[in-house]
């Protein structure tokens, strides 16, 4: 059995590979539809996926465009001139036998991804970026004897995403990813839908003793495609290999799958020997050159819209660190503009206002959708219905519940001023001092409330809880909880 003390003895070492499917219109080479999401198989495909005889490849511009992005985000080198290499294996959904991919001049070199982690963060190393084109896949009919090659996947724009192996626990590979996912929906290469794979992580895991001046036996988990399955993977396989050090048996170099519904990795394949993929230059795709000032253009496109950006810009706006990444990675998920919306309201109405509308999106918008799947709902309220909202909570014209109520009114009628649908909707208190006053005086008066008010008068402060609820109920619900409760206070002192 693995305790907490023998983990403590023990060091995972971890790199990750990441595909990331980029978002061009047509794929890396060729013509065909890039989104094959609903389609039948087979069908968003062109002769050059099923590599036909006397096809050339034609690289997509945008692709390399997108590529040049990805690596800005990474704070990388982006390479003057890269090229094309062809990476060659038998499998049926590869047709033509080799896959077109980089090895000796990639697009994009070494950088590295400051990842927030805790109170602070550290830094993983990346190795290198390369552009390459995705295979088919294959599918197993259940009950049959053979299995089906589907070609829509092949030709796919891909960007694979090496890390160096630094990183030592299950929540830092977790954190890694997470931040990889928000550096490439951020840098808008990606769609980022991990349901549907534009984003796999494969995952290499290896495990000493601390302190220990070597490594131990490199395993590798592939297709991992959420941050959840990161981090269970790492967890498990650190135990795992734990357990085979402790009894003195060999860990095996080998690749795993990750089975989720048993929450365990199970072998696939022993990868003893490094394969001979033949690597060798593309005879049909030229040198890339991409000017420096295409470079220098993307970068100053883009910095502001980044992740480390957005938080500061969050930061001096008084988000919460917390509420930050929430509305961070909810933004990337969902595509609502949470942050766009948060940074504009504290540019017009300042922090508080600011803040409250980061609590709403964080707290309630952001479940709701992802309940309904976003389809049914509206677009977020701008940042002069927030601010108009807040205005009426804070002058007790709204209690918090009513406010909630008119920010999703408002999603479905955005043309509409927070003032005019409230009162459409009856969601405003009752803010006359002296219409509450005369309420409070006939609840006082009610022979139901002489208990109430005698404990009350006896210390029992909690018994002014009665008094509130028959004061709502004789106003309908439309005065303030908190002034009902001072002006009772008030009354019976």
């Amino acid at each position: 059995m693995i305790t907490k003390e023998l983990l403590a003895r023990y060091e995972p070492t971890i790199g990750i590979e990441c595909h990331v499917q980029l978002k061009t219109r047509t794929k890396l080479f060729s013509g065909a539809d890039n989104d094959a999401r609903e389609a039948e198989p087979n069908t968003t495909v062109s002769p050059i996926c099923f590599g036909l005889p006397g096809t050339l490849p034609v690289l997509n511009r945008e692709a390399v465009t997108m590529a040049i992005r990805a690596g800005i985000a990474l704070q990388a080198e982006v390479a003057p001139v890269s090229s094309f290499d062809r990476k060659h294996y038998f499998y049926p959904d590869l047709p033509k036998g080799y896959q077109i991919t980089q090895l000796e001049r990639p697009t994009i070199g070494q950088g590295k991804v400051d990842v927030p982690f805790g109170d602070g963060s550290f830094t993983v190393r990346i190795t290198r970026a390369h552009i390459e084109e995705d295979a088919g896949k294959l599918t197993h009919p259940e009950g049959a004897d053979y299995s089906l090659v589907d070609l829509n996947r092949a030709g796919t724009p891909l960007i694979e995403i090496v890390s160096e192996a630094d990183m030592h626990s299950a929540a830092q590979a977790k954190a890694y990813v997470q931040e990889l996912y928000l550096l490439m929906k951020y840098a808008d290469v990606t769609e980022g839908n991990l349901y549907y794979g534009n984003m796999r992580f494969d995952v290499n895991i290896s495990v000493a003793q601390k302190g220990a001046t070597k490594w131990g036996t490199r395993v590798e988990v592939k297709n991992l495609n959420s941050f959840r399955s990161v981090e269970r993977a790492v967890e498990y396989e650190t135990a795992r290999q734990i357990e085979l050090i402790e009894k003195g048996q060999p860990v095996a170099q080998e690749t795993r799958g990750w089975n989720d519904a048993a929450q365990k990795t199970t072998a696939q394949r022993s990868k003893e020997n490094a394969h001979d993929y033949r690597y060798f230059p593309d005879p049909d795709i030229p040198p890339v050159e991409i000017d420096p000032a295409q470079v220098a253009a993307i970068r100053e496109a883009i910095s502001d819209t980044l992740p480390w950006t957005l938080r500061t810009k969050l930061e001096e706006a008084g988000i919460r660190q917390e509420v930050a990444e929430n509305l961070l990675l909810a933004d990337a998920e969902l595509n609502v503009g949470y942050v766009r919306t948060v940074l504009a309201i504290h540019a017009t109405h300042g922090a508080e206002p600011a803040t409250f509308a980061a609590h709403f999106l964080v707290n309630r918008d952001m479940k709701v959708r992802r309940d309904a799947g976003d389809g049914e709902q509206g677009a977020v309220p701008s940042a002069v219905q927030f601010a108009d909202v807040h205005a009426l909570l804070k002058s007790n014209k709204l209690s918090s519940n009513n406010a909630d109520t008119l920010l999703f009114a408002l999603q479905a009628e955005p043309d509409a001023t927070a003032q005019s649908l409230a009162e459409q909707h009856h969601l405003l208190q009752e803010s006359d001092a002296g219409v509450l006053d005369a309420i409070i005086a006939d609840v006082l008066a009610d022979p139901a409330s002489q208990k109430a008010v005698t404990d009350v008068k006896a210390g029992e402060q909690k018994a002014i809880g009665f008094l509130v609820g028959q004061v709502m109920k004789r106003s309908g619900g439309k005065v303030n909880p908190a002034l009902v409760n001072q002006a009772l206070r008030r009354h019976l002192s």
